[in-house]
């Protein structure tokens, strides 16, 4: 079923990192509105700096799937650090925003090789300004991260957006 929303680990068995569940609602996500997620990753190794990520993210045009541009950081983005990324967002010395705090999710490099889970979290997502191309639609997003030019870990994510 086109829309619904789904995932999957694309990358090759010995990926260190394993996305092990990912549900999410409402399906159709809403913006701006609220965001349910639970989650659970497990790690074989510590993940350090500098920690890359690239994303390609594609939308639904009839039967073809675009690949939209990287826009003010939305989009189809490589990341070069995104340590760096998380420390310029939750200063190092400051505890994690809930509710991370709550269930000891780490939100700085290094993480600990080890297993994380969420369970059914709510996330405020507000009204943000999308660039014009992140409208109604179906999307899938492939994200790759890497370390040194080791891939840690691949998933695949397909879902729709509603905005209001």
């Amino acid at each position: 079923q086109v829309g619904a929303f789904a995932w999957e680990n694309c990358g090759d068995k010995r990926d260190p990192v394993v996305l092990q569940s990912l549900s999410v609602a409402p399906d159709p996500i809403t913006i701006p509105g609220s965001l349910r997620v639970s989650a659970a990753v497990s790690s074989s190794k510590t993940i350090a700096s500098p920690l890359k990520v690239v994303l390609v993210v594609e939308k639904a045009l009839g039967d073809l799937w675009i690949q939209l541009p990287c826009i003010d950081q939305m989009g189809s983005c490589t990341y070069d650090d995104v340590c760096t990324i998380l420390d310029n967002l939750i200063p190092p010395g400051t505890t994690c925003p809930e509710p991370l705090l709550t269930y000891g999710i780490p939100c700085h490099c290094p993480f600990k090789a080890g297993s994380y889970s969420l369970p059914a979290s709510n996330f405020d997502l507000p009204d943000v300004e999308l660039p014009s191309f992140m409208t109604n639609g179906n999307y899938r997003v492939r994200a790759v991260a890497t370390n040194g030019g080791e891939e840690l870990a691949c998933i695949k994510l397909a879902f729709s957006l509603q905005s209001h």
